[in-house]
C-alpha cells in the first residue's frame, strides 16, 4: 500500500495518457503513454478497474433489455423473450471466446484490415500475473469488449418477438455474435480498414447499435409481420405490450448501463485528464438521454394529440444511441440537440416502417439503427478529426456488410429449418407453443 499511495497521489495530480475510444484496445502501448511521474501499476490498476465496472454495468444493460421487451410483447409471449435474452447472452460469452474476439483484435491479419484469424482463442493473464507495462489486463479487456457484442444481438431479439422460432433464433446469435458482429468491429476498433480512414465511432453507434438495427431489419423483412399486425385495408392493428411498469424499469436500466458503456469506452482512467473525460462523458450521456425523451414527449403530442409512454421510452433510448458515436468532444448544449434529434426520430420513424409493413415490436429499428446513423453521421459537427464522408463511408460499409449477411441467413435459416412458428402457434402464444410454460400462469382465464 505504501509504494501504491505515491502514485495514486500522482495520478490525481497529473494528467496525460490520451486515448482514442475503443481503438486502443488493441494496442495497450497506447494506454502506457503517461507522464513519467505516473506509476505504472497505477495505471493499470485504474485503467482495469475502468473496464471491469463499464463491463458490468453493460452487462446490467442486459436486464435492461429483457425487461424492456417483456413489457412491450403481449402476456402470451413474455417468457419466451426471456428465454431469448439469457439465451443469446450465453451464446454470445462462448462465440465471442471461441471466435470473436480474436477476429475482432487479430494478430494477425487473413485479409489485412479486412479478416482476422479464426479459432484461435485469446487467452488471458495468468494467476499472479499481470504486467503493468500492458496498461490494464487482459481478462479486463476482454470482458469489456464481449458486453458490447452481447448487445448487438439483444438489438435483434425485440425486432423479431412474438413469431420467431426459438432454435432458428439461436443460431442466426451464433453467427452474428461470433462472425458478423467481430468482423466489422474489427475494421475500427481492431486497426482495420475504416481506422486507417479516419472513420470514427467512440463507443459503437453504428458498430453495435446499427448494426444489430441491420441484422434486426434483415430478419424482419424475412420473416414477416405478426399475424393482424396489418389489416386488408391497409390499416395498423395495434398490439399493446403487457406490462408498461417493466418497460419502464427496463429502460431505466438500460440508461444506466450506458454510463459503462460510454464512459469505459475512453478506456483509460490513469491520470487527471481521462478522469476529467470520463466524467464529461457521463455529463453528455445523461444530457442526450433526457433531449431525446423530452423531444419524444413533443413529437407524440403534436404528431398523435397525447403522449404515448412507449414512444418516450424509446425516444430517451435513441438520445443515447445518438451521442455514443461521440460522447465525448460536444459540449452539453451540442448533446441535446444530437439526443433530441435522436428521440424524435424514435418517434418519427415508426409509421414509415408501418406503411412498409415492417412490423417492430418494440421500436428497435428507429432507436438503434436510425438513430445510430444519425448519431454516427453527426460525429464531425463536434470532432474535426473526421468528415461527413469519412463517417458516411462506414456506415455504408457496416450496412451493407451486415445487412447483406444477416439477410443471407435469415434466408438460408427460412428454407432449411423455418423461421416462424404456424399462425396458431402465433395466437396462442409461443410461451406455450416453444416454452410450455407461461409467464402469467394465474392471469390465464379457465375455459
Amino acid at each position: 500500500m505504501k509504494q501504491i499511495f505515491p502514485g495514486l497521489i500522482a495520478a490525481l495530480a497529473l494528467g496525460a495518457l490520451p486515448v482514442a475510444a475503443q481503438e486502443a484496445a488493441a494496442t495497450p502501448e497506447t494506454a502506457m503513454a503517461a507522464v513519467e511521474a505516473v506509476s505504472a501499476d497505477v495505471v493499470y490498476i485504474f485503467n482495469t478497474l475502468l473496464f471491469l465496472i463499464g463491463g458490468f454495468l453493460v452487462m446490467w444493460m442486459a436486464a435492461g433489455f429483457a425487461m424492456l421487451e417483456a413489457g412491450l410483447v403481449r402476456s402470451k409471449n413474455v417468457t419466451t423473450q426471456l428465454f431469448k435474452n439469457i439465451s443469446l447472452f450465453a451464446i454470445a460469452g462462448i462465440m465471442y471466446w471461441l471466435i470473436g474476439y480474436n477476429l475482432m483484435y487479430p494478430g494477425e491479419w487473413t485479409m489485412p484490415g479486412i479478416l482476422g484469424e479464426l479459432f484461435s482463442p485469446k487467452g488471458i493473464d495468468p494467476v499472479g500475473a499481470g504486467v503493468a507495462d500492458d496498461g490494464y489486463s487482459s481478462g479486463s479487456d476482454f470482458f469489456f469488449q464481449l458486453m458490447f457484442c452481447a448487445t448487438t444481438a439483444s438489438i435483434v431479439s425485440g425486432t423479431l418477438a412474438e413469431r420467431v422460432k426459438l432454435w432458428p433464433f439461436m443460431i442466426f446469435t451464433v453467427v452474428l455474435t461470433g462472425v458478423i458482429y467481430p468482423i466489422e468491429a474489427s475494421w475500427q476498433w481492431g486497426g482495420g480498414f475504416l481506422s486507417e480512414m479516419g472513420f470514427s465511432d467512440f463507443a459503437g453507434s453504428t458498430l453495435v447499435h446499427a448494426a444489430g438495427g441491420f441484422a434486426a431489419l434483415a430478419g424482419a423483412i424475412v420473416l414477416g409481420a405478426r399475424y393482424g399486425k396489418y389489416r386488408p385495408d391497409g390499416r395498423m392493428q395495434p398490439m399493446p405490450g403487457s406490462n408498461l411498469a417493466l418497460a419502464t424499469l427496463g429502460t431505466f436500466i438500460l440508461w444506466l448501463g450506458w454510463f459503462g458503456f460510454n464512459g469505459a469506452s475512453q478506456l483509460a482512467l490513469g491520470s487527471v485528464n481521462d478522469a476529467a473525460d470520463v466524467s464529461r462523458i457521463f455529463v453528455n450521456t445523461n444530457m442526450a438521454a433526457s433531449a431525446g425523451a423530452i423531444a419524444a414527449v413533443i413529437t407524440t403530442q403534436l404528431v398523435y394529440g397525447k403522449i404515448d409512454l412507449t414512444m418516450v421510452l424509446n425516444g430517451a433510448l435513441a438520445g443515447l444511441v445518438s451521442i455514443t458515436a461521440e460522447p465525448l468532444t460536444p459540449s452539453i448544449f451540442a448533446s441535446v440537440l444530437i439526443g433530441g434529434v435522436g428521440g424524435a426520430i424514435a418517434v418519427i420513424v415508426v409509421p414509415m416502417l408501418d406503411k412498409l409493413k415492417i412490423d417492430d415490436v418494440v421500436g428497435a429499428i428507429p432507436v438503434h439503427l436510425v438513430a445510430g446513423i444519425w448519431g454516427t453521421l453527426i460525429v464531425p459537427a463536434t470532432n474535426p478529426d473526421t468528415s461527413y464522408v469519412t463517417q458516411a463511408i462506414g456506415v455504408i460499409a457496416i450496412g451493407a456488410f451486415v445487412f447483406i449477411v444477416s439477410f443471407a441467413i435469415w434466408t438460408i435459416l427460412k428454407v432449411t429449418m423455418g423461421i416462424r412458428v404456424d399462425r396458431e402457434s402465433e395466437i396462442t402464444g409461443l410461451d406455450i407453443s416453444e416454452m410450455g410454460m407461461e409467464a402469467y400462469p394465474d392471469f390465464v382465464q379457465a375455459k
